[in-house]
């Protein structure tokens, strides 16, 4: 049960004065639904309104607050004209300028022959004192609350300033004063002020640096810092409790599995694969994750895990988000499986009828010792006969609730997640900290780098030119189209009008992958590419190009500027697989922000997946990396990753001291904490303490 003196920070935000059913939506799309979602919303900037010069002292674009004597007002003859309301600062004329004003509201807004407190920003018009649309005008009685510093918050579209920063007050009032979590030495070590003290003095910031790095904020961000590593500490250790079973083999599935292999295994593959080992043979279950960078072999030494499991007298799955990469495993599994002597099932969403039903009759009946599959895996209608392995491959494309509902499928089921998304350190242990984790850092002997180059999007006949040699070489050509937003119509269209001019230039060579169509059709098109029927596939980024072609040797990116540097480096990867040169061209638009333009140079400065993630979280922040509607990972209020990297590490430290003294938080300090989980959203941990 959620602490009862958080029940007002839990209510609706329709609670609060102002906010009915019609502007309820907009503080929902903007903040949450939800009072205590409000008090996380910070000031992006501030405004200090204190300057009070002369009229004709004050510099254009300064904010200003003057003391104006109303004259008269001048109505316009047209309702697309300004409507003007001339006053005067002791003998200076200003003018005030409202554009869709209502005559009546004005009138009594600055009634003439009074005198009004007026703040905004000061504007000269053909040597005419102006303040359009003023942020706030009051009589004299009422100056001091415009004489002040006042923050500046985010916004959406539909929602100003003034009724935002109202209902955000109006929380803080509603807010308890909490007992204190954390531990007394720490807060005096740091001189940090009590919670609620730290709250309300990072919502009336005084500086510039107050928004950006205050003690209060990041008394705030160490307080959700503690709850997400406390969170995490306590699953953990709950599926620790939770027995498991030793799977130990001979090791001869694996050793045919080797024998068939093309190459040998790199150092790294040996050493992860030995944790893997390790992890397996413990009458504990296994959670672990494996990173390794695109390339890396990933896929090899999850066969041979599996292998494990099946020897041992179990089956294994292996779950990816997406056909096509699905299908990607099976092909590269399947032959080596076949040579080993094992039986392999593909189960997607595409499989129906008599197919599907014998499908799911070998995985029941243990005919079927490997599964490959999308979400189809954990379906109610699919049983393993037993299921003791589950693979789960690009791990933050799935939440935690569908690998529950995966390893549901057997009894004490170890779980292996792979990513080939390289995660900063500090991601690692705020979205990962319930998982051991293993890294795949060394590149298979003979992997050459990616040439990578930068060029405007106008030297585009260029490229044409270059994509008439390359064809000629017998080159494949990956053609990415520019994430145009979040909207799989607009990011298709572009795709398509692409593809469209290609196809002009390269007749009967383009083909076109997008996330809307048919697997059939999508299969045709991709199979068309791996053959050499065609030379260039434009895909749009909603579609993971999974397909293994050692022949394709360019990836052009189109408006790369538009990406995160995981996203490009993930594209980069798909380039490079074979023996022959392979290059990437980033072709960017303008105008080029900083951050772009320091992006691409690091594209093209390292092809390291680890450097590139440590400076992707650096340049954008924890909640972009990854992307935080992935409802695996965890979506900070108050914390930045990039900036508070030594708070998560003591953090750490204090839950593990926390944890030793106190495991089920039942102390006095354990009772506040408790509280904290619940504050921030972390209370699945609090239910997993009340179920032992």
């Amino acid at each position: 049960m959620r602490p009862s003196v958080l029940d007002k920070l839990f209510s609706p935000v329709t609670t609060l004065p102002g906010i009915g059913p019609r502007m309820a939506p907009l503080y929902a799309r903007l903040t949450g639904e939800r009072v205590v979602d409000l008090i996380w919303h910070f000031p992006c900037g501030l405004i200090d309104r204190r300057l009070s010069p002369r009229a004709c002292d004050a510099q254009p674009g300064q904010v200003a607050t003057l003391t104006l004597t109303v004259l008269h007002h001048a109505k316009p003859a047209s309702s697309r004209r300004p409507y003007r309301i001339h006053c005067l600062d002791g003998d200076v004329p200003v003018t005030l300028v409202y554009f869709h004003a209502k005559e009546d509201w004005l009138l009594r807004q600055l009634p003439e022959g009074e005198v009004r407190v007026v703040s905004g920003v000061i504007d000269r018009f053909q040597d005419e004192i102006q303040i359009s649309h003023p942020d706030h005008v009051v009589t004299l009685a009422e100056r001091d609350s415009v004489m002040t510093i006042e923050p500046v918050h985010p916004l959406t579209a539909g929602l100003t300033a003034r009724p935002l920063a109202r209902a955000i007050f109006a929380a803080l009032e509603r807010c308890p004063n909490l007992p204190e979590w954390q531990d007394p030495a720490w807060i005096a070590k740091n001189g940090w002020k009590p919670w609620l003290a730290s709250l309300n003095a990072a919502h009336r910031p005084q500086t510039q640096h107050d928004v950006e790095d205050s003690p209060e904020r990041r008394r705030l961000a160490y307080d959700e810092l503690l709850a997400n590593q406390l969170a995490l500490m306590v699953v953990r250790a709950h599926m620790r409790t939770g027995k498991g079973r030793p799977l130990i083999a001979a090791g001869k599935l694996r050793e045919r599995v080797m024998s068939a292999l093309p190459f040998t295994l790199t150092n790294a593959q040996v050493r992860v694969l030995a944790e893997i080992d390790a992890d397996m043979s413990e009458p504990v279950r296994m959670l672990r994750l494996l990173q390794g960078d695109v390339g890396s072999g990933k896929t090899v030494v999850a066969l041979l895990a599996m292998c494990t499991a099946i020897e041992a007298g179990a089956q294994a799955a292996l779950m990816a988000p997406t056909e096509i990469l699905a299908r990607q495993h099976y092909a590269t599994i399947a032959p080596l499986a076949q040579a080993a002597g094992l039986e392999v099932r593909l189960l997607t969403g595409r499989d129906k009828g008599k197919a599907r039903d014998a499908i799911l009759s070998d995985l029941a009946e243990g005919a079927a010792d490997l599964a490959i599959g999308t979400h189809a895996l954990f379906q109610k209608d699919v049983y393993f006969k037993d299921l003791a392995l589950a693979v789960i491959d690009e791990q933050h494309r799935f939440g935690v609730q569908q690998r529950l509902d995966l390893t549901a499928k057997g009894r004490m089921v170890d779980v292996l997640a792979m990513t080939a998304t390289p995660i900063p350190r500090t991601l690692m242990l705020t979205a990962y900290g319930d998982m051991d984790a293993s890294r795949l850092d060394e590149r298979p002997p003979g992997r050459k780098p990616v040439d990578t180059r930068i060029l405007p999007l106008e030297r585009f006949d260029e490229v044409i030119g270059g994509l008439n040699r390359a064809i000629a070489a017998q080159a494949r050509i990956y053609w990415i189209c520019p994430l145009v937003e979040e909207n799989e119509d607009l990011d298709l269209a572009a795709a398509q009008d692409r593809a469209q001019v290609l196809g002009q230039i390269f007749p009967g060579r383009v083909g076109l992958v997008h996330g809307r169509m048919k697997g059939v059709e999508k299969d045709r098109i991709m199979a068309a590419f791996q053959s050499g029927e065609l030379d260039i596939l434009v895909a749009t980024t909603v579609v993971e190009v999974g397909v293994d072609v050692p022949e394709a040797t360019i990836m052009i990116i189109e408006h790369a500027e538009r990406f995160g540097l995981s996203q490009l480096h993930q594209l980069r990867g798909r380039v490079g697989r074979g023996e022959r040169s392979s290059s990437c061209l980033l072709l960017y638009g303008h105008p080029l922000s900083e951050a772009a333009k320091k992006r691409l140079e690091v594209m093209r400065a390292t092809d390291d997946g680890f450097v590139i993630a440590e400076e992707d979280l650096r340049l954008r922040g924890g909640g972009e990396v990854l992307g935080t509607k992935q409802s695996g990972l965890p979506e900070f209020k108050v914390a930045d990753l990039a900036r508070d990297g030594e708070l998560l590490n003591a953090a750490r430290d204090d839950c593990k001291l926390i944890l030793g003294a106190d495991p089920d938080l039942t102390g006095p300090r354990g009772q506040n904490l408790r509280t904290l989980l619940y504050l921030f959203d972390r209370d699945q941990a609090v239910k997993t303490l009340r179920s032992g």
